[in-house]
Formats: C-alpha cells, sequence, structure tokens
C-alpha cells in the first residue's frame, strides 16, 4: 500500500498558517507528499524545502487572484496535488490542519484495513476545531464536525467547493461542465484532524480572515461587510468547550510562543438566532445535529 498526501499553500508565514507542522505531521503517514506552493513572497517555498525529507515533492502554481467564486481557487490548487499522486490513497490535509503523532498509526491500519473494500471510496475523520488559543474548541454548527481527508486514487474524485472536502463524478467532462457529482461513500475513522484556523494572534487572525474573504467576495462585499478593526474579535462565537487533550508534538514550539489572550465568556454567546441556539440545546442533550450537512454517506466505522 503507498499512501500520498498532498496539499497547497501560499505565503504561509504572512498569514501565519502552521504550514511547516501540518506537512511534518502529514509524513508519519505518507509515503510520499505532494505540495502545490502559489507564487509567494516570504519565503514559504524555501521552509518547506529546508524540512529536508525526500517524501516531499514540490508543485510550483501560480494563484488568479481575480478568481473569487466561491473559493473555487483553493479546489484548484487542492487538485493540482491530487493530479500528481501516484499512491492507493491519497491524504490530504490543508495547511492549518495536522494528524497527531499517537494516531498515525491508526490512519495507516484504517487505509490497509479498507484497501481492498472498493465499496469505500475515502475515509472521514472527526475534527477538532481550535479557536481564540489552544484550550478551546468550537463544538456548534457552525463548524463541520467531520469531513473527508483520504480518498482513493480516482481521476472520477475531485475537490468540491472551496476544497473543504470531495465528490465523485461520472466523468471528467462532467466535473469540467460543473456537474454536482455524489458524496463519497466512505468509512469513518477513530481519529482526528486537529484544525488552528482560528488559533492565531488577533491580528494575524484579523490579517488571514480578510485575505481568504478575498478568494470568495468582490471589492464592495468586503468593503461593506469586512471590519475595520486591527485584531479580530474572538467574542464574536456562540459557544466553545475545553479541549482536555494533548496537542501533536509539531505544535509544540508554536503554542509555547503564544502571546495574545482570550477568555471565553459565555454570558457574551452570539447565536446567529433563536432557531440555531435551541437547535445547539437538543444536540447537546442528544447528540444529534438536526438537518447536518454532510459531504459523505458512512458505510463503515472503525469504532
Amino acid at each position: 500500500m503507498k499512501v500520498s498526501g498532498f496539499s497547497y499553500i501560499r505565503n504561509g508565514f504572512s498569514y501565519d498558517y502552521p504550514f511547516i507542522e501540518s506537512i511534518c505531521s502529514a509524513l508519519a503517514v505518507c509515503d510520499e507528499f505532494i505540495i502545490a506552493v502559489g507564487n509567494s513572497t516570504d519565503g514559504t517555498r524555501e521552509a518547506i524545502e529546508a524540512i529536508g525529507s525526500e517524501k516531499i515533492r514540490i508543485i510550483d502554481t501560480v494563484w488568479d487572484e481575480n478568481l473569487r467564486e466561491g473559493g473555487k481557487m483553493f479546489a484548484m490548487q487542492a487538485n493540482i496535488g491530487l493530479d500528481a499522486i501516484d499512491g492507493d490513497w491519497g491524504f490530504h490535509i490543508q495547511a492549518d490542519e495536522l494528524i497527531h503523532e499517537d494516531e498515525a498509526q491508526i490512519i495507516r491500519a484504517e487505509m490497509e484495513k479498507y484497501l481492498l473494500d472498493k465499496a469505500v471510496e475515502g475515509i472521514v475523520f472527526d475534527f477538532y476545531h481550535f479557536y481564540g488559543g489552544y484550550d478551546l474548541i468550537g463544538t456548534t454548527r457552525r463548524w463541520h464536525r467531520r469531513e473527508v481527508r483520504v480518498i482513493r486514487n480516482s481521476p472520477l474524485i475531485r475537490s468540491y467547493r472551496d476544497s473543504q472536502g470531495f465528490r465523485i463524478y461520472p466523468s471528467v467532462e462532467k466535473y469540467q461542465s460543473g456537474h454536482k457529482g455524489r458524496s463519497l461513500r466512505v468509512a469513518k475513522s477513530r481519529a482526528h484532524i486537529y484544525h488552528y484556523s482560528y488559533a492565531r494572534n488577533p491580528i494575524s487572525m484579523r490579517k488571514k480572515d480578510s485575505y481568504f474573504h478575498t478568494f470568495w467576495h468582490d471589492d464592495n462585499w468586503l468593503k461593506q461587510n469586512l471590519s475595520k478593526q486591527k485584531e479580530y474579535d474572538y467574542h464574536n462565537i456562540d459557544d466553545l468547550s475545553l479541549f482536555t487533550g494533548t496537542h501533536p508534538e509539531s505544535m509544540k514550539t508554536r503554542i509555547s510562543k503564544k502571546d495574545w489572550t482570550f477568555t471565553f465568556d459565555r454570558s457574551r454567546a452570539k447565536f446567529s438566532s433563536a432557531k440555531y441556539r435551541f437547535l445547539y440545546f437538543i444536540e447537546k442533550a442528544t447528540g444529534w445535529r438536526i438537518g447536518e450537512y454532510r459531504n459523505y454517506r458512512i458505510i463503515r466505522s472503525s469504532i
């Protein structure tokens, strides 16, 4: 069995992505790692080269900053890496996602288990979404509880929407013409994805958030909707839970350099509506997320 990791990044230092930590964590489960590196100006490419792993292969790309349709640029970059893999499985990890070294062998074992089970087209993982720092995680419906990160190496499986997940299509031509495809049939992993998108210094978080929106919206939208504040307001959140586990080893240095403080005040929780507050109450009481969006169909469980 061969496992091919793939990811993408551009100006990772400028927007404070833990991309080096991400790649290093993934190398534990991958036999090769393909990284599409956009036209960066901050030493991102050089830092990836400096990791010094023979598993890593860099593909140089140029990002079209005029492409502002639904985060499509991210899916395009993911597909560049996907098209370059030659393993039995593709393991996709984004530049702010990590796996824990304690779960690396679990992931490898699950891929071995389902290698010959052709009904399984991918593997879906539960997520830890860190918010405001490294001790709190988002647990409400504003966060996806799980998503597909392992897929079979098939030309018919493509990155979906803004590269959050994947779908399978009748043909490459159908995908290119806008066909919606269908959700993957997947196994549920016992491992987790550690997601650090909202674990940045508030100034870095504001910079990253503003840049991210340029790939979704035009200048008029950005002018009307983006905050003029220099720092990101972490208090604009509905609810959080305490994280009681440990972080991946490759994150330890970054965590030790944390230079900001965020204290969650539940009395300031901001649900988007009374409806979502009620749905969250139901979920906490029963574990059932009513109307949950799932871009996959679980047919096997490793638990």
